[in-house]
């Protein structure tokens, strides 16, 4: 980089629809739904359904608006897609329960959608970019900064964050589109995100700027760095 000119230094030039990416991430019936997964090991999913999946979909419509690109991850979890490691992790937690299987109820998407046009990825990961096409789409669509939702916060969010932070996109959290099985886990989360690798911030004030324009008033709403 040469000077600070060439920076995406505030919450404006990093939503800007021309190389911003709105990634929605493993909203998926077995991490977010009554039945799922990750309700029946004991995650609090009805903050899920109650909090997050609304926020999602109004920072979705609000994007489609402003004509920002919207990408959604979907995880498969079958069998040929783990690794010795991850079957070990998984039988030393006793967390063996199949998840998101290809053509299952738990793999759909929970309470979001894809509309005509937005690309959805397959992931066998946690991280979105670890091993899909992720970065070629990236590529085609000139996108420089990635915006962060979905589940969960401390797992699949921060990985595909730390992937894409390590190729050089900016990465901005948004926390109230973003949930994990525990308050604890997501809170712990916010102030090494915002520490190590982008912004955190909340859905209004990236659709402040979206729907109010890049003005003063929006600029100075850019001071907060960790959202609340």
């Amino acid at each position: 980089m040469g000077d600070d000119e060439e920076l995406l230094s505030r919450l404006s030039l990093k939503v800007t629809a021309k190389h911003c990416a709105l990634l929605v991430i493993d909203v998926q019936n077995d991490f977010a739904a009554t039945g799922g997964f990750f309700h029946q090991v004991g995650a609090d999913v009805g903050h899920l359904q109650r909090d997050v999946i609304p926020s999602i979909n109004r920072l979705l419509q609000s994007a489609r608006r402003a004509g920002v690109t919207v990408i959604f991850i979907k995880s498969y979890y079958d069998a040929q897609y783990l690794s010795a490691p991850m079957r070990e992790r998984n039988a030393r937690l006793g967390m063996t329960m199949p998840r998101c299987l290809a053509g299952s109820w738990g793999a759909e998407f929970c309470g979001v959608a894809p509309v005509d046009g937005e690309a959805v990825i397959v992931k066998h990961r946690y991280s979105a970019i670890l091993g899909s096409n992720l970065r070629d789409v990236l590529k085609v669509r000139g996108i420089q900064s990635l915006l962060l939702t979905g589940i969960a916060t401390d797992t699949c969010v921060e990985s595909t964050a730390r992937d894409a932070y390590f190729l050089d996109y900016y990465v901005t959290l948004v926390a109230d589109c973003c949930g994990a099985a525990s308050a604890e886990d997501h809170n712990a989360t916010l102030p090494r995100f915002n520490r190590d690798y982008g912004l955190v911030v909340n859905a209004s004030d990236v659709m402040a700027i979206w729907e109010g324009g890049d003005t003063p008033e929006s600029r100075a709403r850019e001071d907060v760095s960790v959202a609340n």
